[in-house]
């Protein structure tokens, strides 16, 4: 089960659950895959409802990736991801929220 208080989102990929989670290495290999684009923008995309499919994926991929998941972008072309591309959508967004929420205290 994914804790939110420390980041977390569960995706379920194929009819499995999976943790996950934005940590500093997931970030650095989506910094990596977005190229010229930088984190700040990617989070002003989402919020604005601006954000491509390629955001979504490669999002998603990293908070998986973060949670342990060894999987890679051409693995998730062809997964069946709860909700749908809604859900996928969600679940980057949250990810994004997640990972850089103040923690309370």
């Amino acid at each position: 089960m994914a804790n939110p208080w420390a980041g977390e989102v569960e995706i379920a990929v194929n009819g499995e659950r999976h943790v996950a989670k934005l940590t500093l290495g997931a970030l650095a290999e989506l910094e990596a895959a977005l190229g010229a684009g930088s984190l700040v923008e990617l989070a002003e995309r989402f919020e604005s409802g601006r954000y491509a499919s390629r955001d979504v994926l490669l999002l998603v991929v990293a908070g998986l990736r973060g949670g342990g998941w060894r999987g890679t972008a051409d693995d998730l072309m062809t997964a069946e991801i709860a909700g749908g591309p809604v859900g996928a959508a969600r679940a980057a967004a949250e990810l994004l929220a997640r990972a850089f929420a103040a923690p309370e205290g």
